[in-house]
Parts: structure tokens; sequence; C-alpha cells
């Protein structure tokens, strides 16, 4: 295990910090004497968490899928604090249900944000981590070691984003730059509630074996992703046994896929009696990124 480098004095950055991980984390990160800037789309939700930060601190207003605004964003991050040594890669949406019954727009907006707001943040920012010799952490899922039905969207993302991840260290590794991916399971935010909210979805989760039946509080996962910014670790995992899922992930698409059909048929009355219904964007968080768009393109 690598030592722990303080925080103190660096400048840290958190996608998606709004509110759930990436509040918690920023917040946690301050404690521990990072100035951090804060970067959403909810200008007053940001707002709200830098007047809670316990040090310097910023907030700035962009999508992640942007690659403009992210870039202005790390050009004033830089002229405003000197530097960034880390930078999260955190902002995310989910949507669930049947591929085929599933929203088309919300299905590509998860992977717009996840996957290609997570490279879009790498884009803008890896030139200042270069001149740092910085860390990018990238927030990845049990999902990204698991399939799961009804969640091809949020799965095929976070595989997605694993995979760059690991591609991206071996690139930049030997300029200095280490590259981190987060694993967490099922966690107390808006987005894991909003997904609660449909009844088949909750049910269904319920059938999965434990530990990854459970939902786990938001805190100690955090502490677990705070201590693995400051061992810029390769892997970090917000629950213990998440470590553990790593050496046996290769038989998982198997299993999944026969236990995953047996629980499907058992549940397809009650899927089909749904089909139709509109599944957007979970969570407060999926919600903002609706109204964004949707004032953009009003």
């Amino acid at each position: 295990m690598s030592a722990r480098n303080s925080l103190e004095g660096q400048v840290a950055v958190v996608t998606g910090a709004a509110r759930g991980v990436g509040e918690l984390l920023a917040r946690k990160l301050s404690a521990r004497g990072a100035t951090v800037a804060l970067v959403g789309l909810e200008p007053e939700e940001l707002k709200r968490v830098a007047d809670t930060l316990h040090g310097e601190g910023g907030h700035w207003h962009a999508d992640v899928t942007d690659h403009a605004a992210m870039a202005q964003v790390a050009r004033e991050v830089k002229e405003r604090f000197g530097k960034v040594d880390i930078v999260v890669a955190n902002a995310g949406v989910a949507t669930g249900g049947p591929f085929v019954d599933s929203d088309e727009r919300a299905w590509n907006r998860v992977i717009e944000v996840n996957l290609i707001g997570s490279a879009t943040t790498a884009r803008a920012f890896l030139p200042v981590l270069l001149e740092s010799r910085g860390y990018l952490l990238q927030i990845a899922s049990l999902a990204a070691i698991t399939p799961a039905p009804l969640m091809t969207a949020y799965c095929a993302s976070k595989s997605g984003v694993e995979a760059f991840a690991h591609s991206l260290r071996a690139e930049v590794g030997y300029r200095g730059v280490r590259v981190g991916v987060g694993y967490l399971s099922w966690t107390d935010t808006d987005m894991v509630r909003g997904a609660d909210e449909d009844e088949v979805l909750r049910d269904l989760r319920a059938t999965l074996p434990w530990p990854s039946n459970r939902t786990y509080p938001l805190g100690p996962a955090v502490d677990r992703l705070v201590a693995g910014i400051e061992r810029r670790s390769a892997h970090v995992y917000g629950q213990w046994w998440l470590r553990g899922m790593q050496s046996f992930r290769g038989y998982l698409p198997a299993l999944i896929g026969t236990v995953g059909q047996r629980e499907m048929r058992r549940f397809a009355p009650r899927l089909e009696a749904a089909s139709g219904t509109r599944r957007g964007l979970v969570g407060a968080g999926g919600g903002a990124d609706e109204a964004a768009r949707d004032s953009r393109r009003g």
C-alpha cells in the first residue's frame, strides 16, 4: 500500500459536485487542506456547496459533455489557483428499465455524460495535470465489474470509463500523471434513491445476493475515495468487498446471463404492465440534467 500524500495546498477539481458523492468528496478534500473547484450543472447548488468548504474554493457551471466549456473551466481554474493537482471525474446520470422499451434520449444521455463526459473532462484537464504531475480519479461502479439486466446504459457507460481510465494510465504514467478508478456499489445518493422509486427495479435489486443487494452509507464510501486520492491509488473501492469481486469477475457475465434470465422471466408480467411508461434519468441530478438540456433547446 502506497503512502498517503498530504492534500494541504493541493488544488482539486470535482465534477458532479452539486450533490451526493461529489458534494461530500469536495467537502472532505477541503477539510484536509485542498483548494476545491466544483463543476456541475446547478449553479445555486454548487454555490451552496462552495459556501460549506473549509478553505479556498470556487464553483463553475458547465456541462461535462461540452468540450469548449470544460476547456474554459480548466483555463479559469489554472488562472485562479495557479495549478491543478487532482481531478475527480465524478459526474454521472442513470436510467433503468428494459432496453427494448427504453427512452432513446435518456439512454444515450447516460452514455454521453458518464463516458463521453469523463473523456471530455480528461481531455480538458490533462494539460494542467501534466504540468503538476497530478492525479486523475475516474469514478466507475460495481456496474463496471458485473453486468446487470435493466441497466444496459449504466453498465455500458461504467465499463467504458473503467477501460478508458486503464488505457489512459498506460499512456500518461511515464509522464508523471497517475490515473485511478474508483468503484462504488449501491450508495445512499439521490441517484440510487431515485432508482428505488421504480418499484420493479427496487424489487429486482432486492433479489441480488448479499452484499450487492444493500444500499451503503455515503460517508464511509467517500472516506475510502479520499484515502485513495491521498495515495494516488490505481484502484479505490468504496465498499470493502468490491476488491474481492475483481478476482472472479470473468465468471460473472455467464452467471448473470443464467440467473438474470430466470429473474427477468419472473418479473416479466410486472415489466409488461409498465411497458410504455417513460423512464427518464433518475434522481435529482438526472432531473437537473434534463432541465438544463430543455433550457438550451428552448
